[in-house]
């Protein structure tokens, strides 16, 4: 009688820990998804990124264009 007992104890024992490993599983795998999403969403800023440092860049270029156009005109007046 007492080995069924041990050896039901040592089943719950055994049970306890194999759902302890399923819940930090759960857990890894939606730390996971998690990190998926951050850096799909990071790749996304990433490129909106860009796309403003290209038209920071071009709006630059256009600004220096009429800068010298406006110097050029004014010299002519003088």
């Amino acid at each position: 009688m007492n080995e069924a007992q041990v050896m039901k104890k040592e089943w719950e024992d055994w049970t306890k820990i194999y759902h302890k490993m399923l819940k930090r599983l759960e857990v890894m795998i939606d730390v996971q998804r998690m990190i998926k999403d951050i850096k799909k969403i990071t790749r996304e800023a990433n490129i909106m990124i860009m796309e403003m440092e290209g038209s920071i860049i071009s709006a630059n270029i256009n600004n220096q264009i009429r800068n010298a156009t406006n110097i050029s005109e004014i010299s002519k007046d003088l």
